[in-house]
């Protein structure tokens, strides 16, 4: 799924207002993460790619483990204006805020876009306490 400008700027905009809301994070047992919401399209993409996909990038690069779910999601595009309705995959991932983190979001976006001729791969990032 992708999503215009003005969607993004409302998750930031809700993101940054959940930062004065997580909790101490020794208090309930955690330590501070980034829950990271990766939005795929997949109006193109059958079942057997979106499994390639999961088995050779996403895993690599998150190999202590993610959520992933199917949605149905509505984007329109910023150049045509066109809205595409689509089925997505949902990936949920609560990582510590760290560079190695940031480039295996980064490259499973890049690759994804590249592989299957996406604009963008919608993102929210939002503050968190995790346990594991």
């Amino acid at each position: 799924m992708l999503i215009n400008r003005g969607t993004a700027l409302a998750l930031c905009a809700l993101a940054l207002a959940g930062c004065a809301q997580v909790p101490d994070c020794n208090r309930v047992g955690g330590t501070p993460m980034l829950e990271y919401q990766l939005y795929f399209g997949r109006a193109a993409v059958t079942d057997q790619q979106w499994a390639d996909f999961t088995a050779k990038v996403v895993t690599p690069n998150l190999p202590d483990g993610f959520t992933a779910f199917d949605a149905y999601g509505q984007w329109m595009n910023p150049d045509t204006h066109k809205i595409s309705q689509e089925r997505t995959k949902v990936i949920v991932v609560a990582e510590p805020d760290t560079p190695m983190t940031r480039t295996a979001i980064a490259q499973i976006k890049d690759e994804y876009r590249q592989r299957f001729h996406q604009i963008s791969v919608g993102t929210a990032i939002l503050p968190a306490c995790g346990a594991f």
